[in-house]
């Protein structure tokens, strides 16, 4: 049947069962717009207050389901307001198609109004990107794109589309989209032999998980190979929640913020076993006191990480899911408990802890929101002081349930990426944990969270600072606090209520079980203010370049 590119759109879009695109229209995509009106029952849009705020809750649609995320946005200012979520899930490996108009064909390249090569300054930052100029080559380039996302290493990739071809007409065939398939053909007999050798020699083995394990769905796997092979388990931000944090194995988080105990059995371990994982610096600091005794073994799915910060003794390339499962048929049942002993002792003695007294603070605010939800909900966060807290006192134990911008540490991502979440899993309570200074920079999103009624409880941890920063300015910068207070208002309270949603002010333990119970209680949204000091710290904390196992403790 003959259709014209905006319809051809929508009806890829349904091919790939997308059911949610976020998005804020604007002249070069009103022909798309018109689309979107005339498939509205079968394609929910939302619109967010910035582009931005659009980008982000696409990524959070993906983080919670490991779905494609869809976002769509006009020309010019409106493709560039895409550019820092488009780059937040390129480096966290994030599924996302970005879909931007441009002006027509004829006004390409002559500086048109609202015209900016969008392709040009996103191609660092996507795995492929696309300009169609023909719209007999759109629908292709649709389904490429999806694919392109979902297959292998995920991540974003953006669809520019002048809007002269969104008007065009062509043929238009349904089909099937692609099978995703995981990749094997590059796992190798030899190294998965030369893994299992190192292992059986090992006395003391870590293992030392990230991101793919949530994205190849091997979390199970991971649990049985760390059972069988008996050793334990290390996460990197990114993967929070791909081994059970409640689990006698686990050591939790490593790195700058990590535990003693991840980072001190790093530190004296024989044999790494990297899955997923790509060595960022905030996990090494040190790359040359890093794992000092230990052969590594690096697994992952994308050959461009072997080696690229912390040379690996040998490496398995392909879906960590696979590796997984061959290791655990030939690996065989391993006994290290003098290993295990030495680890839970550092567990036990060097847990995460702070001063606990009748005062509210952070790191009690996320033991209450654990306590209360019953390690069920879904939690976002900002980047800051609060969004390690969140990491390192809710204790994690299904994937997906831990969304937080990690490598590119984008501040203003977790209220649109919260509202994404919240849309995808209904059956779900997201929390959304931010700091004053984040939640300033995207503060726009509470109109899309009001309007429709995304029931989103979001926890500002309000220290009047910029709390990360501040804390290096205490540590190394000799106190000197400059440009950190934040005493300028507003009033997140009344900003909540301008939007007709439930705020509470909260400066005691008892102020924030009761308001959080409340909040809970109820299918709406809220927003609960936290007066904490401004002087709290993250800890432990590794100092830039230290050794991991030289911990600032208090």
């Amino acid at each position: 049947m003959k259709l014209n590119g905006s319809q051809i759109l929508m009806e890829c879009l349904l091919e790939q069962s997308v059911d949610t695109v976020f998005g804020y229209p604007g002249g070069s995509v009103l022909n798309i717009y018109d689309a979107l009106y005339k498939y509205s029952e079968r394609i929910h849009h939302i619109l967010t207050a910035h582009e931005q705020g659009a980008a982000h809750a696409a990524d959070g649609y993906a983080r919670a389901t490991g779905k494609v995320g869809v976002c769509i946005a006009t020309s010019g200012p409106g493709a560039t307001n895409l550019v820092t979520g488009i780059a937040t899930a390129y480096m966290d490996s994030v599924p996302l198609v970005a879909i931007t108009g441009n002006v027509g064909k004829p006004l390409l390249g002559k500086d048109s109004f609202q015209e900016v090569d969008i392709t040009g300054v996103t191609m660092p930052i996507t795995k492929h990107n696309y300009i169609v100029k023909d719209v007999r080559k759109l629908a292709d380039t649709i389904r490429d794109a999806f694919y392109i996302a979902s297959s292998g290493r995920p991540g974003p990739v953006l669809i520019d589309i002048p809007k002269d071809i969104t008007a065009a007409e062509c043929e238009y065939t349904y089909e099937e989209p692609k099978k995703i398939h995981r990749k094997v053909c590059t796992i190798k007999q030899k190294d998965i032999d030369e893994a299992v050798k190192l292992m059986k020699e090992s006395k003391k083995p870590l293992i030392y998980s990230g991101g793919g394990i949530i994205s190849s769905g091997a979390h199970k796997e991971l649990i049985e190979f760390a059972e069988k092979f008996q050793v334990p388990v290390a996460t990197s931000l990114m993967g929070i929640g791909g081994f059970p944090e409640i689990h006698r194995l686990s050591t939790g988080l490593i790195g700058m913020h990590g535990s003693k105990a991840s980072n001190m059995a790093a530190t004296e371990c024989d044999l790494l076993i990297a899955v997923g994982a790509r060595f960022s610096d905030r996990v090494t600091s040190s790359v040359g006191t890093f794992a000092p005794h230990a052969k590594i073994i690096h697994i992952d799915v994308d050959p461009a990480e072997i080696s690229k910060n912390v040379a690996s003794y040998t490496a398995i390339i392909g879906d960590a899911k696979e590796i997984l499962i061959s290791l655990i048929q030939l690996v065989g049942q391993r006994d290290h408990t003098e290993w295990l002993e030495e680890v839970a002792h550092w567990k036990e003695e060097f847990g995460f802890d702070y001063q606990r007294d009748s005062s509210l603070r952070p790191q009690f605010i996320m033991e209450e929101i654990y306590k209360q939800t019953e390690g069920e909900a879904i939690i976002t966060t900002e980047v800051g002081q609060h969004q390690m807290w969140a990491a390192q006192f809710y204790k994690y134990t299904t994937p997906r349930t831990y969304i937080s911008s990690g490598g590119l540490g984008t501040m203003g991502y977790g209220t649109g990426a919260s509202i994404g979440a919240q849309i995808a899993r209904a059956d779900k309570r997201v929390v959304h944990i931010a700091g004053d200074g984040s939640f300033r920079m995207n503060c726009n999103e509470l109109s899309t969270v009001a309007y429709y009624n995304v029931p989103v409880i979001i926890i500002v941890v309000n220290n009047s600072v910029l709390g990360m920063v501040r804390q290096w300015q205490t540590i190394f910068y000799g106190g000197r606090y400059s440009q950190t207070n934040l005493d300028r208002g507003p009033d997140f309270v009344k900003l909540a209520d301008a939007y007709n949603i439930k705020g509470y002010d909260i400066f005691t333990q008892e102020d924030f079980k009761e308001a959080l119970k409340d909040a809970l209680k109820h299918n709406r949204p809220a927003l609960l203010n936290c007066h904490v000091g401004e002087d709290e710290k993250v800890l432990p904390m590794v100092a830039p370049g230290a050794p991991i196992n030289d911990l600032i403790l208090e």
